[in-house]
């Protein structure tokens, strides 16, 4: 099984830290899971022209095609102006509309102000739903005070909470595998 993370950034660590954090507590829940995390700071993901994938650069390629192979994905956002990052919802434009079919698709998003909570479940989750994703029924919102210096998280129930959401998937997956098993 394999759980890609998205980071859906282009400047900071906050929510690339995050992300990162999915994956090693999935890791942690089952040491046979394959993670990846790709941050979009790292790759040059052409704007969405209308055009098949073909036509676009090996970056673009890269990063849709590794996320289409996933049997699960976690994708972050920090929260800008009440909406998701323009790199995040760029690259969701990428997608063909079943492309996250039987796929679990997490959710994380960090933001300055705790008015943007709500923002996954408004703008996010329809995306992922609109794409055929399974998506969990917690997703984890972090206030940027839950970061140190570092852009490490330091609080508790947020590092719970991320616990949470990496069984939640694996669980969803595991369970999803065994009805087609059957």
């Amino acid at each position: 099984m394999k759980l890609v993370g998205v980071a859906g950034s282009l400047v900071g660590e906050k929510t690339s830290q995050a992300v990162h954090d999915v994956l090693l507590a999935a890791r942690r829940v089952d040491k046979q899971i394959e993670t990846e995390l790709m941050d979009l700071k790292e790759y040059d993901v052409e704007f969405v022209k209308g055009a098949p994938l073909a036509y676009y650069n090996k970056d673009t390629w890269k990063v849709v095609n590794t996320v289409l192979a996933a049997d699960m994905i976690v994708f972050g956002s920090p929260i800008y102006q009440a909406s998701i990052s323009g790199a995040l919802k760029n690259l969701l434009d990428h997608f063909p509309v079943d492309a996250f079919k039987s796929k679990v698709t997490g959710i994380v998003t960090t933001a300055g102000s705790n008015k943007h909570f709500l923002v996954s479940e408004y703008q996010l989750k329809p995306i992922l739903a609109y794409l055929k994703g399974i998506i969990p029924t917690c997703s984890v919102f972090i206030n940027n005070d839950c970061f140190n210096d570092d852009n490490e998280i330091i609080d508790q129930d947020v590092k719970e909470r991320i616990g949470k959401l990496a069984k939640e998937m694996i669980e969803i997956k595991q369970r999803e595998q065994s009805k087609s098993i059957k």
